[in-house]
């Protein structure tokens, strides 16, 4: 039996890449940047599965013109670049990788928190710039997280993981999910609002909402215009869930406070984006993820998500679970004696 062929979208950190060596006849693409579209499709095209990042587009094109192709492990928490209808459709699996990053991605929504308050960013600015002349009891003025409200919306694991390191930074912590958790309510001491309450009360609002049709531009000219002049906007979690030109028309006539956005839309942000102007923004490359330990887990598990699928077996993190019956029919001896 021929060893099954799978496509990796990009050189992964850790063992993920040879541990699937193990398993599969595997193609790496060494680029730095991802894949275009029509290179794309030409590898799904020959391949009987892929392991794709949040980068790579897969739709409905790729997937109907892929007869072989009958798993996407996907490196993300997400799966807002995989067309989950079409997928089912065509009874291809897809998996993801969720859970591995929620203390990485929560330490550095605080780091942000942190660099916006205290202007740390501002700061580096200005030495670099020349603009430090004296020590003044004006300058550069922020403010203390200790006692401030904490806004959250979405309460999955990152924004738990949030929670808590606002919570023992002496923060007030308010959050707005589309499920109620009071058992974690009274273990951290949190309190749940409506939408519009937060927007309204909270001193700095952190987005970990998913992307899905409902949660785009889940923040925009209504919602930016209910905030606290004195507020802060955080985003590490999908670019779209914030309409940027509102944003910077909020941040530029100083309607809020400042911004801090880990994620883009489009990504990567074009250097000339009006955003980038302000002095009131950070914008970092979509790397709140970013530490070894963290992105190697999340290699090494959509790995694992990828092999479990080739051995017939429907992994834990199973997006489209529905099609398991018709999925295991479809490859059923296609990748293992049984």
């Amino acid at each position: 039996m021929p060893r099954p062929s799978v496509f990796v979208t990009r050189l992964l950190p850790g063992g993920a890449i040879e541990f699937l060596k193990h398993h599969a006849a595997v193609r790496v693409w060494r680029e730095e940047e991802p894949p275009l579209a029509e290179e794309l499709v030409q590898q799904a095209a020959r391949s009987d599965a892929i392991l794709s990042l949040l980068t790579d587009r897969i739709d409905a094109n790729l997937l109907s013109n892929s007869p072989r192709l009958a798993i996407v492990s996907n490196m993300a928490t997400g799966f807002d670049n995989v067309d989950i209808g079409a997928a089912s459709a065509n009874n291809v699996l897809v998996t993801r990788t969720p859970g591995v990053l929620s203390e990485t991605t929560a330490e550095f929504t605080i780091a942000l928190l942190f660099a916006t308050s205290r202007r740390i960013v501002e700061g580096d600015r200005s030495v670099r710039n020349g603009q430090w002349k004296t020590w003044g009891p004006n300058v550069l003025l922020g403010v203390d997280l200790a006692g401030a409200t904490l806004g959250i919306i979405g309460m999955g694991g990152v924004g738990e993981a949030v929670a808590r390191r606002g919570r023992a930074l002496g923060m007030r912590v308010k959050y707005y999910s589309r499920t109620r958790k009071r058992d974690l309510e009274k273990e951290l001491r949190i309190s749940y609002s409506s939408f519009t309450s937060l927007l309204e009360r909270a001193d700095f609002v952190s987005l970990h909402a998913p992307l899905t049709a409902e949660t785009k531009h889940l923040i925009g000219k209504a919602e930016l215009d209910l905030m606290k002049p004195s507020a802060v906007l955080i985003n590490t979690a999908r670019g779209p869930l914030v309409n940027q030109s509102a944003l910077y028309t909020a941040l530029s006539r100083q309607r809020i406070a400042a911004a801090a956005i880990d994620v883009s839309d489009p990504e990567p942000m074009p250097p000339d984006d009006p955003l980038l102007t302000l002095p009131n923004v950070i914008v970092t490359p979509h790397i709140a993820s970013a530490s070894t330990a963290t992105r190697s887990r999340m290699a090494m598990l959509a790995a694992e998500n990828l092999v479990q699928a080739l051995q017939g077996k429907l992994p834990k993190h199973t997006v489209n679970r529905n099609i398991a019956r018709q999925w295991r029919e479809r490859v059923r001896g296609r990748f293992t004696s049984s």
